[in-house]
């Protein structure tokens, strides 16, 4: 094999990842992928689309090898195929908030909200929770939570926190933290606990980013 074979044939195989990823919907899938896995009829439901284009869209990702299929019975669920893939994902977003001027933009546009919220990241969480003065509450949906949390977290989705304000401690305060930097359940989870007040902050990522970072997780109810 020639050299100038060879550079065809590795670089297209890495186009296939560019190419993959070369999709708004296909980032959003691989997005919420990274909360845990999901069936086809729930990604599908998570974002507005037919099952139809949910399905096409995770058959050009699991041909790029970024996502497994797993069938059980009658529905199929994907999942990430290994801990690069959401890294992957974090390097393109940190890249393109760096270079793209239109994500600020839209960012400043729909999370305008926060400037007056308290933000902490992920090692003053880390602390407080091993000082035992913060209480944190994992704003996601239910189905999120079981298949993996922050260790020790409450699981109150941002829906259900309203009713479930007595289950929280009175003398600590209250960090939520949901999917990511982008999601904005736990912003309007410090909001209706501020409404109350409470004292409250978010995590400024989510659960994927802390885990990454290799903090304690956990799994289950």
């Amino acid at each position: 094999m020639g050299n100038r074979i060879f550079k065809d044939r590795l670089y297209a195989q890495f186009a296939r990842l560019g190419s993959a990823l070369a999709s708004p919907r296909r980032l959003e899938l691989l997005d919420l992928l990274a909360q845990g896995e999901r069936s086809v009829e729930q990604l599908a439901q998570e974002t507005e689309q037919s099952i139809g284009n949910t399905s096409q869209h995770l058959q050009v990702l699991r041909e790029a090898q970024l996502v497994v299929a797993d069938k059980r019975g009658l529905r199929v669920f994907y999942r990430l195929a290994g801990p690069e893939v959401p890294r992957l994902w974090q390097s393109l977003r940190s890249v393109g908030e760096r270079q793209l001027a239109e994500i600020d933009r839209l960012g400043a546009e729909y999370l305008g909200h926060r400037d007056g919220m308290v933000a902490i990241g992920k090692d003053e969480l880390l602390g407080r929770i091993e000082a035992g003065t913060a209480v944190v509450i994992d704003a996601r949906p239910h189905v999120e939570y079981r298949q993996g949390h922050i260790a020790g977290a409450l699981s109150i989705p941002v829906d259900e926190l309203a009713l479930r304000l007595k289950e929280l401690p009175e003398d600590h305060e209250i960090v939520a933290y949901c999917r990511g930097p982008y999601c904005v359940y736990a912003d309007e989870s410090v909001q209706l606990l501020q409404s109350h007040g409470i004292k409250a902050a978010r995590l400024e990522d989510g659960y994927p980013e802390w885990a990454a970072a290799g903090l304690p997780i956990a799994a289950g109810e």
